[in-house]
């Protein structure tokens, strides 16, 4: 059994610098500045990351869906534009953006509308290559820890890094397939309290995987990053963005790329966890 402290954002951003630390891993935090950074206590959050050596990218204000009807082509770069005048007087700072939801536009308007408005800022598209659903994985443990503070956790941590484990197969074998050769994966994480508890888990279990972690700069130094697939709606990995923009349809394994984990969710109902 284990009593898990509800984490504070401060202790939950500790807890993450300290795993990175452990493990000299070098990442980027992209900051949602209207879910803190727009105050004092919440910049600190952020400084914390920097003094660290990490890289800080944008990643809007309030974190709007692009797709969205509501949401304007105009409204989503002002989005932009406000958290970036936030975060460029901390140290760190890199002019990288990070598409909400990894959608990058479902019209004509807002695709090319958000290339051009990029590429005038001065701003490059951080993809991200090895998605996660790790946010889902963190739903169910909040839930988990809301009913039954004391509950044994160590189910959906074997679940957790299993998923971690499948996506990151799976990523390479279609980086392999599509490009020929090895190419250096973006991995998307949240600031959430699955990886405050289990990051350094993460990371090793990628190192004994055979995994070499680079920094940030280094992975976006793989010509792959500079590719723009042309699709109507591009978005998602830059890997499954490429090939459908090849029109490779549903390639072996498709599905458990896209299911928001649900393979590992059904698996843990299965056990009584839900």
């Amino acid at each position: 059994m284990s009593a898990t402290p509800r984490l504070s954002p401060a202790e939950r951003n500790q807890a993450l610098l300290r795993a990175l630390a452990q493990h000299d891993v070098t990442a980027a935090l992209f900051v949602t500045c209207g879910n803190g950074a727009d105050r004092p206590e919440g910049l600190e959050l952020v400084r914390a990351w920097s003094a660290a050596g990490h890289a800080i990218g944008n990643h809007t204000m309030s974190h709007p869906d692009l797709h969205a009807k509501r949401v304007s082509l105009a409204q989503y770069q002002q989005e932009i534009l406000d958290c970036q005048r936030i975060l460029a007087p901390l140290p760190g700072v890199q002019p990288w953006f990070r598409f909400t939801y990894l959608r990058e536009g479902n019209t004509p308007e807002k695709r090319d509308g958000m290339r051009a408005f990029l590429k005038e800022q001065g701003l490059r598209n951080a993809y991200v290559t090895l998605d996660s659903s790790d946010w889902r994985l963190n739903e169910l443990l909040e839930r988990r820890l809301a009913s039954e503070p004391q509950a044994d956790l160590a189910p959906i941590k074997a679940a957790y890094l299993a998923h971690l484990s499948q996506r990151a197969q799976a990523y390479r074998a279609l980086a392999l397939e599509l490009e020929g050769r090895e190419v250096k994966q973006m991995l998307l994480l949240h600031h959430n309290l699955i990886n405050a508890l289990w990051l350094g888990d993460v990371i090793a279990q990628f190192k004994a995987q055979g995994w070499r972690i680079e920094s940030p700069q280094q992975v976006f130094d793989d010509p792959i990053y500079a590719r723009q697939p042309e699709r109507a709606a591009p978005g998602q990995s830059l890997l499954l963005s490429i090939a459908r923009s090849q029109g490779r349809g549903r390639l072996p394994g498709w599905e458990r790329l896209v299911d928001d984990g649900e393979f590992e969710i059904e698996q843990l109902k299965a056990q009584g966890i839900q």
